[in-house]
């Protein structure tokens, strides 16, 4: 008579806990189960200009800062895109935060599409705090279903992108 060992792993109050089952495999309900997205990295380098927007009626009269942002990315990520940003603080001195809203176009590891990304970030004592997400649903084209995040890097002047991101499978 032939008996299979499976080792299950499970992780309970912190304590790891391991258990072998004898007999044949657990029933597909209670099988784990493979995430179908694949996360994939891209990266390179971009440029950015930004340029001074009047203030709004809910701005006026506030130290807001509102920004155009128009960027070019290369490497991994081939394209361009437009956005809004918000700001208050004093970067000059080491303190600020800002959120911002852009809408990327181009081609990500041989997908072309679009899709939007959300910004927010806070900067104290010269250190930064950046949050940067694709929205959800924002995906369109080869890019549909996009989910992911960018880490933005500054340095020596220069800006880059690391970009982890999964796309549905049909795209993969």
């Amino acid at each position: 008579m032939r008996v299979d060992l499976h080792l299950s792993v499970i992780l309970l109050c912190g304590c790891l806990v391991v258990a072998a089952h004898a007999g044949a495999q657990a029933p597909d309900s209670q099988r784990v189960k493979k995430d179908p997205h694949m996360t994939r990295h891209a990266e390179g380098t971009f440029d950015v200009k930004n340029a001074p927007l009047a203030a709004d009626d809910a701005t006026q009269g506030t130290p807001i800062g509102r920004y155009g942002l128009d960027k070019q990315f290369h490497g991994d990520l081939e394209g361009t895109s437009k956005g809004e940003m918000m700001g208050a603080g004093d970067p000059g001195k080491g303190t600020a935060g800002y959120v911002a809203m852009e809408y990327v176009t181009g081609t990500l590891g041989g997908h072309t599409g679009s899709f939007a990304l959300q910004h927010s970030g806070t900067m104290e004592g010269g250190k930064f705090n950046l949050n940067v997400v694709v929205v959800p649903g924002s995906g369109t084209g080869a890019l549909a279903g996009i989910s992911g995040t960018m880490n933005i890097i500054i340095a020596a002047g220069k800006h880059s992108y690391q970009f982890e991101y999964t796309l549905p499978d049909a795209a993969q």
